[in-house]
């Protein structure tokens, strides 16, 4: 009989597993997740109003609960899956840097960069809140807060990296997120002529309090050109707020771990390297908000990284709906339900309060 705490032994059959599944390396889950991305691309050619990335997020759920899919999902593809949702995501967080340019950030106005800056951290604070209220497990509360106040699975994927949190809360997260998301396409333009809104204050409103970028995109056109124009002008100012973010979790994660180390023996793990300050992939995105603000980047160029940018975080979003277990969702889906309903609420009335005081 095993000790407490520790694990009991595998059995010749596990083993023998194990090593196949580190001999095969990452090449199966990656194979794997390039077959969702190519299902997500086709599924959103064949209907534009569905975004590619939440298509993505869908078919790996899917491929994780389907009884032909699952054991390669949970087997041999899981460290390709896994490197899909964290390295992949990674780049793709940097080149998501080149859709926004400070040029045009500054040209909407200081009313409406205020505007930003308040939806931001009422969706965040009050989201974050009500997550552990309601006893949220892990770090589901951090992160649907980041994903409602941000840009969706793409801050999400980058606020765990730094936090170090689970995949299973990751996966959980994204999950709902882009759930709540999707609804938006279809329920916000309901709502724009009982809300007095013109087509130029709706894009604004859309952009302000939807959460990932083709999202915004597939509600706001349906209000037209000039709708679509601001709205995702307004949220790829929201995603700017990724890099002060992430900062202030790493700084919060460091501040919590030297609390625990003075609390402790007065010393850190031996050995166990602190979160950076600004990482690495949020500096690349910084520098290529500061490249894109140059205007030396032809057009050409900007959209084969737009391309690249959304392949990339299809493939990083399919591995993390591929985390996603279904029973553990159950047990806490009634309260993550609730807290994802609740921010949906917070982050479209106050994004509707500030559109309606800045005009």
């Amino acid at each position: 009989m095993a000790l407490l705490g520790q694990r009991p032994p595998r059995t010749a059959p596990a083993r023998v597993a194990a090593a196949r599944v580190r001999a095969a390396g990452p090449w199966p889950g990656l194979a794997l997740a390039a077959a969702g991305v190519a299902a997500a691309w086709l599924t959103h050619r064949l209907l534009p109003g569905v975004p590619m990335l939440t298509v993505a997020v869908v078919l790996g759920l899917a491929a994780a609960q389907l009884p032909g899919t699952r054991v390669w999902v949970r087997g041999r593809s899981r460290p390709g899956l896994t490197f899909a949702a964290k390295r992949l995501m990674r780049v793709g967080v940097v080149l998501l840097g080149l859709k926004l340019s400070l040029r045009d950030v500054l040209g909407v106005g200081w009313g409406t960069v205020a505007m930003v800056l308040v939806v931001v951290a009422a969706t965040f604070f009050g989201t974050w809140w009500l997550g552990r209220r309601l006893g949220l497990p892990g770090d589901q509360p951090l992160l649907i807060a980041t994903g409602y106040s941000i840009c969706g699975a793409s801050a999400i994927g980058a606020v765990s990296d730094v936090s170090r949190s689970e995949e299973r809360d990751t996966a959980v997260s994204v999950a709902v997120v882009t759930l709540c998301g999707t609804l938006a396409i279809a329920v916000l333009p309901l709502l724009q002529g009982p809300l007095g809104l013109s087509d130029a204050e709706f894009g604004r409103w859309v952009g302000a309090s939807v959460h990932d970028v083709g999202q915004v995109v597939a509600t706001a056109q349906t209000a037209g050109g000039d709708a679509l124009g601001e709205g995702v002008l307004v949220k790829l100012m929201r995603v700017a707020m990724l890099a002060p973010l992430v900062a202030g979790v790493a700084l919060s994660v460091r501040a919590r771990r030297a609390a625990g180390a003075g609390a402790g023996s007065g010393a850190g793990v031996p050995g166990e390297r602190r979160p950076p300050l600004v990482p690495l992939f949020v500096a690349g995105f910084v520098a290529m908000v500061v490249v894109r603000s140059t205007g030396w980047v032809p057009d050409a160029a900007l959209d084969v990284a737009g391309v690249g940018q959304e392949l990339l975080l299809a493939a990083a979003l399919f591995g993390l709906g591929s985390a996603v277990d279904l029973r553990s969702l159950v047990r806490t889906g009634g309260r993550v339900g609730l807290v994802g309903l609740c921010a949906w609420v917070v982050v479209g009335g106050v994004s509707y309060a500030g559109v309606c005081l800045t005009g």
